[in-house]
């Protein structure tokens, strides 16, 4: 008990460090794009911190993964090194203990992950989505001052509000004036308001009782309609669903939905579980091959295996939402190749010295 307290200790020292020093490096590098982003009007300064921290919690299922790995690894690798797992081996403790303790390390942090992955992930990145959205509108009504002019799409555009009210949120006695297509368009309401629209992001302002009026100028030949409601296009945006959308969706829709897109969504929530526990054996299947000489080798082929595994992850999911990879393949085979490559190190002693014990017989 004393010897799986001391190693599960160690391994959550490096963890820590890891886990603080890769949240460092990608809180400063969105935080420098957020500060770009206040800069040119794009966002309020009063969200940065807020889009920060919610970025952060949506991203740490990523990062929690390959923090365990490099923690079990360097861990092991220091024993290793200071020759504690040796003296361990020679008081009669076999690997089976340290796997175990590893592993039961592994399981206490999949639970974690999981929860993270499947329920606070998914609401920060509403979060982030739903900051964003309203740091997009605040950007489109900046300028937009009671009782002045303010011109878009470099004059084609020109707008003139006698009052904000809701917090600069609608706006009343609104004149607008387009020029599209040689033609020009002024149109009067009481009132208008931005919104977007949810199926495919486009942005809108939408005027409520008032008239339109479209018609050459000089000429006398006018269309004049008189509307309730009335939008105007601001901002395109992307059709169709997107993985970032899909990413937004609570874990019970993704459970009783048959969509591809869902199918995929659900299984790379739980690749994440599936890999802090795999990605541990491998650190320590690895662990058994460290020497003196090349101590640092081991962590660089951790990392490296990691990289091609994330990717072969996301290019299965790809595949699973577009229809080309069946679900029932899904993200599995990625799983189970690291987990024979994991076992094939881990018996490799015994099959060499099987083969050499059978090759030494005489015939």
């Amino acid at each position: 008990m004393i010897l799986e307290r001391y190693i599960q200790k160690e391994i959550l020292t490096k963890l820590g460090w890891i886990i603080t020093f890769l949240l460092v490096i990608l809180a400063s590098d969105r935080f420098v794009d957020y500060l770009a982003e206040a800069a040119a009007g794009e966002l309020a300064t009063d969200l940065i911190l807020q889009m920060l921290s919610m970025k952060m919690l949506s991203l740490l299922p990523r990062l929690l993964p390959v923090s365990l790995l490099l923690g079990v690894m360097l861990a092991l690798s220091r024993m290793s090194q200071d020759r504690e797992l040796t003296v361990v081996s020679s008081a009669g403790i076999s690997e089976g203990y340290t796997i175990r303790s590893i592993l039961k390390f592994s399981t206490l942090f999949a639970t974690l992950v999981f929860m993270i992955s499947f329920y606070v992930s998914p609401w920060a990145e509403a979060e982030v989505r739903d900051l964003t959205s309203r740091a997009e509108t605040e950007a489109d009504i900046t300028g937009i001052a009671a009782g002045h002019f303010r011109e878009f799409s470099k004059g084609d555009m020109v707008v003139y509000v006698e009052q904000m009210t809701n917090l600069n949120e609608t706006m009343k006695n609104v004149f607008l004036q387009v020029r599209q297509n040689g033609q020009l368009g002024v149109l009067n309401a009481d009132s208008a308001r931005l919104f977007v629209k949810p199926e495919t992001g486009s942005r809108y302002v939408r005027f409520t009782e008032g008239n339109r009026y479209v018609g050459e100028p000089g000429t006398l030949d006018y269309q004049i309609t008189r509307f309730r409601n009335y939008a105007v296009l601001l901002r395109q945006g992307e059709r169709g669903l997107s993985t970032g959308r899909v990413e937004t969706l609570p874990t019970s829709v993704l459970l009783h939905s048959g969509q591809l897109p869902h199918r995929a969504e659900l299984q790379w929530r739980l690749s994440f579980v599936i890999a802090v526990l795999l990605l541990p054996l491998f650190a320590f299947a690895i662990n058994r091959y460290v020497t003196r000489d090349n101590r640092y080798v081991p962590v660089f082929i951790c990392i490296l295996v990691y990289l091609i595994y994330s990717n072969l992850l996301g290019l299965s999911r790809t595949l699973v939402q577009r229809g080309e990879l069946p679900v029932s393949i899904g993200l599995w085979w990625v799983h189970l190749s690291l987990l024979s490559v994991t076992m094939l190190l881990l018996k490799y002693p015994a099959i060499r010295n099987w083969y050499k014990q059978r090759s030494s017989k005489p015939l």
